[in-house]
């Protein structure tokens, strides 16, 4: 019999070592070596697998030389998806999704196997009975699609049997942590069987040109589960967000190599699945009956698309001696900064106040353009002097108090003239070469932000 063999893996990123280490120097994190048994199976085993002997042998290439092709996409039936994926599925492509317990995952990932036409679609689930899986597919879709198959099935060598019978178009994976393949020795969802089961669906969507959907977990700190490098082995991350308290879901690309990163599309949930908001302003946006002071709008975009949010802020005295600062959707160290600039650059002393920042619909924004918005929100509740609710902001704010202008103006400026704006005070910088005349709202540029306090307080 043959001797085992075994390593320790970093639960956080992957790094083997041939002995314990207390911290991975890698990640730097510290206490997450675990021992794995590494040894490999007989090769008799069987797993996905091509005709060695038909493969071209790979030669150099001058780059001017390679013929240049656009990849061929599927389209999903869901906008949402397709617009996150890029403009669709790209065939032979591999995709992770990954996000809390209970947010909508493999009901996404179910939706789009019911509702896909025209493609033989196998959903792998090592989680869930299939008499599961059919009361959550009848509560989605009355007639379920007769293309969709369903397996519940945990080890790699029996699903790839399975595959080689069907030969399904698409394939998807719920989830990748459950799966395990008889080449390690090991228990499933550790280190070495995620990465094996992996590389495996890798060498499986890249030789036959099937794409194929991964759903993984995340640990508490909201990363997906597993080595980082599972991270860097797939050609698509995306992320599901969004509170279970809330109605509303956002699926996020982190990485994307067929398409832009960063990318949103927004989905509802509801009884019968997750519905696609196409105007995600109409629910950034609170409906009111009259002005409160505290509010202002800035349109803002998410990878290439334009939105107009809603900013909330609240300015209290402090009631017990230091100043709490609190911002929910946005980087908390950031609104200190833009609060330094308040009292330095604009004489309000707001050191002894309490301020409470809020992104409304749950969303978290990154992009510098709500700068100004925010200020004109901090400063309406320290006034208590409410913002007209037909103005809106697209600008960064600097050190000195400088009105810095923000890339891509024009389709922000084309979203708030869509959505029935009056007014937009962008940076006087973004006006060169827009055409101010094609829309119909007012176009306001400052370079100060004094002059945006003097025009829209007075």
């Amino acid at each position: 019999m043959a001797k085992s063999k075994s390593a320790f893996f970093c639960q956080s990123c992957g790094y083997e070592s041939a002995k314990w280490l207390g911290k991975c120097p890698s990640c730097n994190q510290w206490n997450t070596f675990v021992e794995e048994i590494v040894e490999k199976s007989p090769a008799s085993v069987p797993t996905w697998k091509t005709d060695n002997t038909s493969r071209k042998l790979s030669k150099p290439s001058k780059v001017d030389e390679i013929q240049s092709s656009t990849e061929r996409r599927i389209l999903t039936g869901d906008k949402e998806l397709d617009r996150v994926l890029g403009g669709g599925l790209v065939e032979g492509s591999l995709v992770l999704i990954g996000g809390e317990p209970g947010i909508g995952k493999s009901t996404l990932m179910l939706q789009l196997a019911l509702n896909l036409k025209g493609k033989k679609l196998l959903y792998i689930s090592g989680e869930e009975s299939e008499q599961q899986i059919k009361m959550r597919a009848e509560r989605i879709k009355e007639s379920p699609s007769s293309d969709c198959y369903i397996l519940t099935e945990t080890s790699t060598q029996n699903i790839f049997k399975q595959v080689e019978i069907l030969e399904p178009e698409i394939l998807v994976v719920d989830s990748i942590q459950t799966l395990h393949s008889a080449h390690i020795d090991s228990t499933p969802g550790s280190v070495s069987q995620v990465r094996e089961c992996t590389a495996e669906l890798l060498r499986f969507a890249k030789e036959t040109g099937v794409p194929v959907f991964l759903i993984g977990h995340i640990t508490k700190d909201g990363a997906i589960a597993g080595p980082k490098i599972l991270e860097h082995m797939v050609d698509t991350v995306l992320q599901f967000e969004g509170d279970r308290h809330h109605v509303y879901r956002i699926l996020r690309s982190i990485k994307n190599r067929f398409g832009a990163a960063a990318e949103l599309g927004i989905y509802e949930m509801q009884g019968s699945g997750l519905r696609e908001v196409s105007n995600p302003s109409e629910i950034l946006l609170s409906q009111r009956d009259e002005e409160l002071s505290g509010i202002a709008i800035a349109a803002t975009l998410e990878g290439a698309r334009p939105m107009l949010i809603e900013t909330q802020a609240l300015v209290s005295s402090a009631a017990y001696g230091t100043p709490q600062r609190s911002a929910t959707g946005f980087d908390t160290k950031r609104m200190n900064m833009l609060l330094a600039v308040l009292e330095k650059r604009c004489g309000f002393r707001l050191s002894t106040q309490d301020v409470f920042l809020n992104i409304a619909g749950g969303i978290r924004v990154e992009d510098p353009a709500i700068d100004l918005a925010i200020l004109i929100a901090i400063i309406s509740s320290h006034q208590d002097i409410p913002v007209s609710s037909k103005n809106c902001f697209a600008a960064e704010v600097g050190l000195s108090g400088e009105i810095r202008a923000v890339n891509r103006i024009e389709q922000r400026i084309a979203e708030a003239d869509k959505l029935g704006f009056e007014t937009i005070y962008i940076s006087k910088y973004n006006l060169k070469g827009i055409a101010t005349e094609k829309y119909n709202l007012e176009i306001k540029a400052v370079s100060k932000i004094e002059e945006v306090f003097g025009l829209v307080f007075g």
